[in-house]
């Protein structure tokens, strides 16, 4: 069975992912946790990291049942085709969001546009491009996974 990736509306990605779960179909919606501040208070809120992405898994033959879930709008296509995300792809988002730290890596050696490989972490023997380093956090191109990982510098 493939992974698929579904467009939903715009903050409809946990009840999506509810839903679809309900219905037995197999679907993960990765979230994070983030501090958001409010006037009077700080709160921790767990917001998903693809926004109006969640992904199922299914047979060809039953892509049509997502559709019984609201909040879902249509599958994301690539070149002409519905987008189908390798279960390793999946695995390794899987385990970024279960490790509690992020990759030690020396980026203060780094330019901008330089190609590394990943040595630690959930991220480990991924290749990517460097776009961008601040003081604070560094911008990672990971060309295998077709996403921009941004990192905060410890």
């Amino acid at each position: 069975m493939n992974w698929y990736v579904i467009y939903t509306k715009p903050k409809w990605e946990k009840k999506v992912a509810e839903q679809l779960a309900e219905a037995g179909i197999d679907c993960y919606c990765p979230l994070i946790t983030q501090i958001r501040q409010w006037s009077d208070r700080k709160k921790k809120v767990e917001v998903p990291l693809f926004n109006s992405y969640v992904f199922v898994q299914l047979d060809e033959s039953e892509r049509n049942s997502v559709f019984q879930s609201a909040g879902v709008v249509r599958y994301l296509f690539w070149l002409g085709k519905p987008a189908i995300v390798r279960h390793e792809e999946i695995e390794v988002i899987k385990k970024w969001i279960n490790t509690s730290d992020a990759a030690d890596i020396m980026v203060d050696r780094y330019k901008i546009g330089d190609a590394i490989q990943l040595e630690s972490g959930p991220f480990s023997a991924q290749k990517a491009i460097v776009q961008e380093v601040t003081n604070t956090h560094y911008v990672l191109v990971l060309e295998s996974l077709g996403c921009v990982l941004k990192m905060k510098i410890k």
